[in-house]
């Protein structure tokens, strides 16, 4: 995870490893990670439309864990006196030298993590594609070409007679 965010891990450690390993568990007291997946878009498209189009899909595919991580995480906040953090499937932009860089940050049960990442990027080519060019996804693209056929004359010397 980027940013410092919560990723949703939870770490016990047993008194015999307080100094050896940490021990994660992701079905304790709260099934829910934090995950995040990237979006290049084109330079010269409709980034707020790609914005409506990223939010949109999150809360279709990742709503119903944003309202049952709502829940449980109220509970972790007695439990364990956790700060309260945003839950809500949110999109942040960065431009950087090549494209428009969306991360789509999101909540998911940890046992459906790379199914709804499927669904996820499923559903934003579906939708990119309906936007006519709007949105286009950027990637680098390398195009190598071959040497072009170099002729080289060497023109005999002349020798020149002095005297």
């Amino acid at each position: 995870m980027n940013a410092d965010l919560y990723n949703g891990r939870i770490v016990k450690i047993a008194n015999s490893f307080v100094f050896k390993e940490p021990v994660f568990n992701y079905s304790g007291d709260f099934p829910f990670l934090w995950d995040e997946i990237t979006v290049p878009v084109k330079y010269g498209g409709d980034y707020r439309l790609a914005r409506e189009i990223f939010q949109k899909v999150l809360l279709e595919i990742t709503g119903e864990f944003s309202d049952e991580a709502k829940v449980s995480w109220a509970d972790l906040i007695h439990l364990y006196r956790v700060d309260q953090t945003e839950i809500d499937p949110r999109v942040f932009l960065v431009a950087n030298d090549n494209w428009m860089e969306f991360t789509l940050r999101y909540i998911v049960d940890y046992k459906k993590r790379r199914m709804t990442k499927d669904r996820l990027f499923t559903r934003i080519l579906e939708e990119v594609d309906q936007t006519n060019g709007r949105v286009a996804m950027a990637s680098a693209t390398f195009h190598l070409v071959e040497t072009p056929e170099i002729t080289v004359k060497i023109a005999e010397p002349t020798l020149s007679r002095k005297g």
